[in-house]
């Protein structure tokens, strides 16, 4: 496989199509298009960039899981892509019909890790840290993402100076690549090491004992 050149108009406008017409016969008539504009150079990129983040190379399915969902669509409307540097811990980028988006954080893989998460926001050392990068990452134009409960866990106070983190079971943040600012492999590890703060902290305060 050659190395990353970049994504072509061809890569968005086959999501442009699928969102339209998420059929087999679409899918079909257009795989050679996913294949070469879509998976290919997404496959490159994460190749390069894994060894500079010490990390292993995940390309998430084009297929959706049907089984349980009421929409039967049976394609991802995005393609994702991530780099894995401990138990759901890690960078992540998708491309879809609208640009590239690229974040990193931690996706709880059990109820444990959410609670080692939630102990070190309750200390007012790592959680005050949290809250800081946090708040610069924001500032740099990155949105708070990951799973979390409406209500407020159980054991933690109504006035809980960091309520909002504690309600979180995992934590990610994400930054859409701007209309007109170039796709390169330097702007999406940039990217990634823009958030690396928050995975450094997720590694020693949010890391799976299994």
């Amino acid at each position: 496989m050659t190395g990353f050149g970049g994504f072509s108009d061809e890569a968005f406008e086959f999501y442009e199509g699928l969102r339209a017409d998420n059929s087999k016969t679409y899918w079909m008539a257009h795989k050679h298009v996913y294949d070469e504009a879509v998976r290919a150079p997404m496959q490159a990129l994460l190749d390069e960039l894994a060894p500079k983040f010490d990390a292993s190379v995940t390309l998430f399915r084009p297929y959706r899981d049907v089984r349980f969902s009421a929409d039967k669509s049976p394609y991802k409307i995005a393609q994702g892509g991530y780099l894995s540097i401990a138990a759901g811990i890690g960078f992540w980028m998708q491309l879809d019909a609208d640009g590239v988006t690229t974040g990193g954080g931690f996706f709880a893989h059990d109820k444990e890790q959410t609670a080692r998460y939630r102990a070190s926001v309750d200390d007012d050392a790592a959680g005050d840290a949290l809250a800081k990068l946090l708040a610069k990452l924001t500032k740099a134009g990155y949105e708070i993402g990951g799973s979390a409960v409406k209500t407020r866990p159980r054991g933690v106070a109504a006035d809980h100076p960091r309520l909002d983190l504690m309600r979180h079971e995992s934590l990610t943040v994400s930054r859409e690549i701007p209309a007109g600012e170039p796709i390169t492999m330097a702007s999406i590890a940039a990217g990634w090491k823009r958030v690396k703060p928050l995975v450094d902290w997720a590694l020693v305060h949010a890391r799976s004992s299994s």
